[in-house]
C-alpha cells in the first residue's frame, strides 16, 4: 500500500492509495471540499492530512486528532508536483506522537 500525490498539468491534485482515488473524508470534517492540496499549511493541506490518516488508521477519532499535527509535520513539506507516503513511514510519524504524548490517545 502506497499513497501517493500528483499535481495535474491543469494544476489540480489528485490523491491516491495504490492508485485508486483516495477519500478526502468531507464527512469527518470539511476543510477544503475543492479537493486536496500539499506544500504549504492551508485547508486543502489540512483535508489530504485528515484523507491519510483516517485510511491508514482506520480510527477517525484520532485521525481528527493528529491531522492537523500531520498536516504541519509533512504534508506542508511535500514537493510540489508528486510524492508518496508509505504505511511504514505513517505507522513511524504516529509512533512519535505517541511516545511524545501531546496528543491524548
Amino acid at each position: 500500500m502506497i499513497y501517493k500525490g500528483l499535481r495535474l498539468r491543469d494544476g489540480t491534485c489528485r490523491l491516491t492509495r495504490d492508485d485508486k482515488k483516495l477519500d478526502l473524508r468531507l464527512d469527518l470534517w470539511n476543510h477544503s471540499p475543492t479537493g486536496p492540496e500539499w506544500g504549504y499549511g492551508g485547508s486543502g493541506p489540512a483535508q489530504t492530512a485528515l484523507a491519510i490518516l483516517a485510511d491508514h488508521l482506520r480510527n477517525d477519532d484520532l485521525a481528527v486528532r493528529l491531522h492537523q499535527r500531520f498536516k504541519w509535520d509533512v504534508v506542508s513539506k511535500l514537493p510540489h508536483n508528486r510524492w508518496s507516503i508509505t504505511p511504514k513511514f505513517l505507522t513511524t510519524w504516529i509512533k512519535l506522537q505517541h511516545r511524545n504524548r501531546d496528543v491524548e490517545w
